[in-house]
């Protein structure tokens, strides 16, 4: 699960944080007046993401290719990419050890 903390916080336990990102792969979001302004997440995390959105970017232009999308293809993918990203969410991560 994703803990969220204060901006203090952060400066407070910087290398805390850093060390669970790193050790423990936790993820952060970091919220200023309670509300989200950013992510820490291990660097492992940040390139499966930009993978899995370097693949969607490229499997979207590939359909462009056949034609551009009607309303039926537009929902199609939104639904995907929501049941993709609710099995991540149900997904638990390994604990360290």
């Amino acid at each position: 699960m994703t803990e969220r903390v204060s901006t203090i916080d952060v400066r407070q336990r910087i290398g805390d944080l850093l060390n669970r990102v790193a050790l423990r792969n936790d993820e952060f979001i970091i919220e200023r007046k309670g509300k989200p302004l950013a992510a820490l997440v291990s660097v492992e995390r940040l390139a499966q993401m930009r993978r899995f959105a370097r693949r969607q970017g490229l499997e979207f232009l590939k359909r462009q290719e056949k034609g551009p999308l009607d309303d039926a293809g537009a929902m199609e993918l939104a639904l995907e990419a929501q049941r993709w990203a609710r099995r991540r969410a149900r997904r638990p991560r390994p604990r360290a050890k």
